[in-house]
């Protein structure tokens, strides 16, 4: 007999109502999101103002200009040297250390123990980036503790090694700053995805008679790797999105050049010069170059669906 009603599945059911749960999702992220970069790539080919009320199409002009012009040594290629040496220095031994502490953490016995290195190492996370720089710029001043504890390692008497000074410097001490900052991040989230790992597991290596390095090498990571990808991707794009500390810097006085990272030279850009379509440019060619690293990294670590 036929129905009145059409009748649906419990599948069915619940696939409606996970999508209208899902659509103010959607709708929210597409507004602040999809919106946002849309928004800038139309405002890249004009020559839009920040005071200047009208703006007019201009094409790809600002992007040649980018490409092309010096700009008084702040070109957009030198902001693109200063982020890709900043984010290589700083977030490849980030990962490696913060995978080795979280390792070592995990093998303290006792929870109070665990608890405390975890808390110590994740405090810097909770300050703000401008305490953070603001913090190190008195510490690496010449009769601040850096200077001082560097003499004593160095076995030298009274030098001043230049952090804030010497370009070489100055970017490593930027990376220092951040290194400082966000190492106890990812090294919770490695402590999260090794404690995903079955205890059982290591208990049968044990039995089978694996010692720890091999048990490290051939189940450890492995087992790890989404985790790996997952950390080594929010580390990159961390640290191609850093601002803060650079900015802190060159208003302490130091060299704007050596640490110009693309999200200074748009704010420089746009903000204090008010050339919002050649900000623009930049972010849209900054967020290309995020989307094109990430992509590298999906491919180059490409894994199966890992079962316990």
């Amino acid at each position: 007999m036929a129905k009145s009603k059409k009748q649906y599945s419990i599948e069915k059911q619940q696939a409606r109502w996970g999508f209208a749960f899902t659509v103010p999702c959607l709708i929210f992220f597409a507004v602040f999101s999809f919106y946002p970069i849309i928004n800038a790539f139309i405002t890249s080919l004009t020559n839009k103002q920040a005071i200047a009320r009208t703006s007019r199409f201009i094409g790809f002009q600002n992007y040649i200009y980018l490409f092309t012009r010096d700009n008084g040594g702040f070109s957009l290629l030198n902001s693109m040297r200063a982020t890709i040496i900043f984010t290589f220095g700083t977030f490849v031994p980030m990962v490696i250390i913060a995978l080795i502490l979280a390792v070592l953490m995990m093998q303290l016995r006792k929870p109070w123990q665990k608890g405390f290195f975890q808390i110590s190492f994740y405090m810097p996370a909770v300050l703000s980036s401008v305490v953070a720089a603001a913090i190190w710029m008195i510490l690496f001043d010449p009769r601040g503790l850096v200077n001082q504890v560097s003499n004593a390692i160095l076995l030298t008497n009274g030098r001043d090694y230049k952090w804030l000074t010497d370009n070489t410097m100055l970017q490593f001490s930027t990376m220092i700053v951040y290194f400082w900052k966000y190492i106890g991040y990812f090294v919770i989230l490695f402590i999260t995805g090794l404690s995903s790992i079955p205890p059982t597991i290591y208990e049968a290596a044990t039995v089978d008679g694996s010692n720890k390095w091999h048990t490290f090498f051939k189940i450890t990571l492995p087992l790890l790797k989404p985790t790996i990808v997952l950390v080594s991707i929010m580390a990159m794009l961390q640290c191609l999105k850093t601002f803060s500390t650079q900015y802190m810097f060159t208003q302490g006085g130091a060299a704007r050049q050596p640490i110009d990272v693309i999200t200074m030279n748009i704010y420089f850009t746009g903000i204090r010069n008010g050339l919002l379509g050649r900000a623009s440019a930049m972010s849209i060619i900054l967020f290309l170059i995020m989307l094109i690293f990430t992509y590298l990294q999906f491919s180059l670590s490409k894994t199966d669906d890992i079962e316990y």
